[in-house]
């Protein structure tokens, strides 16, 4: 057996399904062994970018790694903005880096490079295998990393010749790493924060924001008083009718502080301290307020749902509050993205996932599903965008009886729009809506609050070049007609409500190229 048979066979034993992959010459012995194996569904995508990401999307919902087969360090380079955010979800991923034969690397072939070095800007575990005899264990122990609480990004590099030479064995499948429990001292200190009746908040992050825990969290809150939010980019939050209501932290720093204006206490639960996401003149990092205290009762790679169980044992029975049932109307006349969000809202059917990077046109959509069908919330953990598109083929390739809403600002979905192709490819029942503002309307935004005062010598021509999307316009139909995707245009309330019924009610993937107005800058009235 081949150091590539050895790999994969681990894979197949070890609960690996599914490979997302754009393999070059170094990874040819391995695609032959995916070809051998039956159990492992081999996913081809036109940029690394869109298999990093996919497979984030997969191991948020399904709980379990995919596999990501990338060719040397350039190959990986394209793929690390979605590892990045990867990485920040606590997702379980796995990449297979190819790499050149040993003897070669010595010769600076043009596609050498550091690939250790950058692969270790996201990887919470890397290896590279040098003897083919090492290679199978190498791989489970690059599973059993990736899977890891609350999920690491695992990287195994793998020089061809390791992958060609005979001498390897599979290895059996990884004990799944057990998380980290949470001291008695812990709890019971959380808890007497929590009942001296000082204002409280809990802060909720990582696998606290689904499940059980979500639901143990907001009981603790209800017999508490504690106020109850998550971060503003959760990896996966549970939300509908039926399920707690969590306040999301504020992008902005302004808004983030006012909800937690007040607070003596703030509890992490699986959470970060929070920051903002960027610096401001003359403004604080930390969001805390003065004289808040923060506590941390179980980080995201420890025993949570134990944790909160123990601590709604020192407090009173109570029961939280859920949401109700609650559909929006459907809007008619302008279309705007406040009216996106009431037709999302009205039509979300049962079950589904939505992936969220409609950045700023989608500022009305957590309010407007709050009380629509149970549905899974996955959001742009790390900030780098250019992840929903490939974010929605993992979930829904994990989930493949689920319908998937990707709701993607324009700007964003240009960093990745070859994911529609794989959409098309695998026949996932993705309804795409591209709000389509013709702006990077969020850096607009930032613009406006971090320039300087006006200069009257200044022409404004850089702000327009850089931020205006209008000259051409992107015609989001006939691109994604282009990749095989259906594809539709609204102008209208009623048009976009029209057609994301019929989306939704046809299986397959679907796009509705949305035209609504930027909320930032000199075109904020352009439609």
């Amino acid at each position: 057996m081949n150091g590539a048979e050895a790999v994969v066979a681990t894979l197949r034993a070890s609960g690996i399904e599914v490979v997302f992959a754009n393999p070059g010459t170094s990874e040819m012995h391995l695609v032959a062994a995916l070809d051998r194996e039956p159990g492992i569904r081999a996913v081809p995508c036109l940029f690394e970018g869109v298999a990093t990401g996919a497979a984030d999307g997969y191991g948020r919902m399904a709980g379990r790694p995919a596999a990501t087969l990338l060719h040397l360090g350039p190959g990986l380079a394209n793929g690390l903005a979605n590892l990045h955010n990867a990485r920040r979800a606590g997702t379980p991923l796995l990449n297979l880096v190819g790499d050149h034969a040993i003897p070669h690397k010595q010769l600076d072939a043009p596609l050498e490079s550091d690939i250790d070095a950058m692969a270790g800007t996201v990887s919470g575990w890397l290896r590279r295998c040098t003897d083919p005899a090492a290679v199978g264990a190498d791989t489970a122990a690059a599973v059993a990393a990736a899977r890891s609480a609350p999920g690491r990004v695992a990287t195994l590099v793998l020089p061809a010749d390791v992958s060609w030479s005979t001498g390897a064995a599979p290895s059996p499948p990884p004990a799944t790493p057990a998380m980290t429990s949470v001291g008695n001292n812990t709890v019971a200190g959380v808890g007497a924060v929590l009942r001296s009746g000082e204002p409280a908040g809990l802060l909720l992050g990582g696998p606290a924001t689904r499940g059980s825990s979500l639901r143990a969290a907001a009981r603790v809150a209800a017999a508490t008083g504690a106020r109850l939010l998550c971060e503003t980019f959760p990896a996966r939050l549970e939300r509908g009718a039926g399920l707690p209501v969590v306040e999301r932290l504020g992008y902005l720093p302004e808004g983030a502080r006012a909800q937690l204006h007040g607070l003596r206490h703030l509890v992490l639960i699986g959470a970060r301290d929070p920051v903002s996401f960027f610096a401001y003149p003359g403004q604080p990092g930390r969001l805390a307020p003065e004289g808040c205290r923060v506590l941390t009762l179980a980080g995201p790679d420890a025993d949570i749902e134990d944790a909160l169980a123990h601590l709604g044992d020192l407090l009173p029975a109570a029961t939280a509050a859920t949401a109700t049932p609650a559909r929006t109307e459907p809007p008619m006349g302008e279309l705007t993205g406040e009216a996106v969000a009431a037709a999302v809202g009205a039509l979300m059917p049962e079950g589904a996932i939505v992936v969220d990077e409609a950045n700023t046109s989608g500022l009305w959509l957590p309010a407007a599903t709050t009380g629509a069908p149970r549905h899974d919330w996955l959001t742009l953990t790390g900030g780098a965008i250019g992840q929903g598109l490939p974010l929605a083929a993992g979930a829904a390739l994990a989930c493949p009886d689920r319908p998937v809403v990707c709701l993607e600002a324009d700007g964003s979905a240009m960093y990745t729009l070859s994911a529609l192709w794989t959409h098309a490819r695998e026949g996932l029942d993705i309804t795409t809506v591209v709000l389509a503002n013709h702006s990077y309307a969020v850096l607009e935004m930032e613009y406006d609050r971090l320039a300087p005062a006006p200069d009257p010598l200044a022409t404004g021509h850089a702000r327009r070049d850089l931020f205006d999307l209008s000259r051409p316009r992107l015609d989001f139909v006939r691109l994604a007609l282009g990749m095989g995707v259906p594809a539709t245009r609204a102008t209208t309330g009623e048009d976009f409500t029209a057609q994301l019924a019929k989306a939704l009610a046809e299986p397959g993937p679907h796009l509705i190229e949305a035209r609504v107005p930027a909320l930032f800058g000199p075109h904020r009235l352009a439609s």
